[in-house]
């Protein structure tokens, strides 16, 4: 078996090499938590809940995105076979606007795009109102349709197609407003369309996302957060396990003489602050260098070439740092909200458990004693 995998290598071409190993995916815990995290969102929450899942540059949340799309599809097969005309999930990317204010008509194209309809001819659902009272009537979408005709059109769309959800990524885009605009605002426009075709959105996004949280309070009651974080090193338990993801990339390169990366794995750590898409995109352009020049491994120069410069990391390592700050309530959070409640602040030291009483109880920050999965995706999603 060995033999015929090194026969079947060295038969590959270079494009087909990279494309391999491109398609490798780990299995992190930090992946599968958030994947668990979302997919329980999915199932259990409201229909016209806004979720919104923010992490690090880098993290993998694409890599999330996917996988989540293809349990959708899985699931809705059964429904999806009967009825033809339904989609699984509609994803479409909230584009950064060339300057001003985020461009909601050309979201709403994209997202038409997307969920099958080349913005003419609109369909009407069947029974709705709004067919019983334009029988016959169609709503062309032309380049000079305003803002509302397309999000009539998405609503109308959404509620025939019936995805699963709408996955909006880089959303953090949504909060390019010009001056006067409130982003409370931008989100109003997702809720309503949640509200109206009783579809749920999730919100995929750097930790800019963090502006959309709170609000008020209405948002706050249907919107569900998910944090993807990164790896720290100064935690024993992420360093080992992001040197385990190493290793799992590195016995996955298709190469003669694959390099040992463990070796340096500080180095990774150091140009990817733990961010495991960060860590995938450097090695497959380094194997990339190394495969065009017919070497049979990643030399460190290759890994020197193409590694984020030091004013780079530095950038992205101080807005992950202001991002993770702002995710921490302090300490005092729970007392200060007790005391406009009118309640004892004596209690706010005391845990909020569940469950069978005696159990020993772990310190903040140590998880309980269970072994971490790393492997494949099945399916080999991409980082």
């Amino acid at each position: 078996m060995a033999l015929a995998a090194i026969a079947r290598g060295a038969t590959q071409t270079c494009s087909e090499k990279l494309a391999q190993f491109h398609a490798f995916t780990v299995a992190h815990p930090h992946l599968l938590a958030a994947k668990e995290s979302l997919m329980t969102a999915l199932r259990e929450s409201e229909p016209n809940s806004i979720v919104m899942v923010f992490g690090p540059t880098g993290v993998g949340k694409t890599t999330l995105r996917l996988r989540a799309e293809q349990i959708l599809i899985e699931e809705l097969r059964p429904e999806l076979d009967a009825n033809r005309w339904r989609v699984p999930v509609a994803s479409v990317e909230a584009v950064a606007p060339d300057s001003g204010s985020f461009c909601w008509r050309s979201y709403y194209r994209r997202l038409l795009q997307v969920l099958g309809d080349p913005l003419a001819d609109r369909r009407r659902v069947p029974g709705s109102a709004e067919a019983e009272d334009d029988a016959g009537e169609r709503l062309n979408l032309t380049t000079r349709s305003s803002g509302s005709e397309y999000r009539y059109a998405v609503e109308q769309t959404l509620h025939f197609r019936k995805p699963g959800a709408v996955m909006i990524d880089e959303a953090q885009h949504l909060g390019k407003v010009v001056s006067g605009r409130r982003l409370l605002d931008q989100l109003d426009v997702v809720k309503s369309i949640a509200n109206r075709t009783n579809t749920m959105h999730v919100l995929f996004g750097t930790y800019d996302l963090l502006a959309f949280r709170n609000l008020s309070g209405q948002l706050s009651r249907r919107s569900v957060d998910i944090h993807f974080p990164r790896y720290r090193a100064h935690d024993v338990q992420d360093r080992k396990i992001f040197v385990n993801i190493v290793h799992s990339f590195q016995q996955k390169l298709p190469l003669p003489d694959p390099p040992d990366l463990v070796k340096h794995w500080d180095l990774l750590y150091e140009r990817t602050f733990g961010c495991v898409g960060v860590l995938k995109q450097w090695l497959v352009k380094a194997l990339a260098a190394a495969l065009r020049r017919g070497d049979s491994t990643i030399r460190m120069s290759d890994l020197e070439a193409h590694a984020l410069s030091i004013a780079q990391c530095d950038k992205i390592l101080s807005e992950i740092t202001e991002g993770e700050a702002r995710l921490n309530e302090g300490d005092g959070a729970r007392s200060k909200l007790r005391t406009r409640l009118g309640l004892s602040t004596s209690g706010a030291a005391a845990p909020i458990t569940s469950g069978q009483a005696g159990r020993r109880k772990l310190k903040p920050g140590h998880r309980k004693p269970v072994r971490d999965r790393v492997g494949q995706f099945a399916d080999a999603a991409h980082v």
